[in-house]
């Protein structure tokens, strides 16, 4: 069983984030070409972040922590409307809550992020999460605090785009 196909097609670009060509799922990760994806930050209203491991189906990063929502930005899709698709696949977040995201920052591609273009983006969320069990296979809410503790003790446990996305939220936070 998988999380996505193989086969899904991601738009490839260019170092400027510029459309270049289309490619498969399998070959954008086995040749390390340059992508879009997008990571959402969903908060409750104490400051808790929601953080999701990653279920065991997926292609990359199976078991480790990661932001509350990450997913890919699809060909011809923009990185806002692939955050409000990926809230509702991954955590069933309505289309017109999840349309108050707020862009926070975006990261360039490098080798933690998986060569992505990374949107990042912060929800206010108090309603329910329905976590997509193919796509997630536990989340906890935690503080900022605790999430910079965490990450310091059992940094194996997280992704590695997690990481990196953390540390720019931080300083920009």
């Amino acid at each position: 069983m998988q999380a996505q196909s193989p086969y899904e097609i991601f738009d490839v670009v260019d170092i400027c984030d510029r459309v270049v060509g289309q490619e498969t799922r399998a070959e954008v990760h086995r040749r390390a070409l340059l992508h879009r994806a997008v990571h959402v930050l969903v908060f409750d209203a104490t400051g808790r972040l929601y953080l999701q491991q990653r279920s065991q189906y997926k292609d990359t990063c199976p078991g480790l922590f990661t932001a509350s929502c990450a997913g890919h930005v699809d060909t011809g899709e923009s990185y806002d409307a692939a955050a409000v698709r990926e809230l509702g696949e991954e955590l069933g977040i309505p289309a017109e809550a999840a349309a108050r995201v707020s862009f926070l920052f975006k990261s360039g591609p490098c080798a933690d992020t998986g060569w992505e273009f990374i949107q990042v983006y912060r929800l206010n969320w108090e309603g329910a999460l329905r976590p997509n069990p193919l796509e997630i296979s536990a989340g906890l809410s935690v503080s900022v605090p605790e999430v910079d503790a965490w990450l310091t003790a059992e940094p194996q446990v997280f992704a590695p785009s997690f990481h990196h996305l953390w540390k720019l939220f931080r300083i920009d936070g």
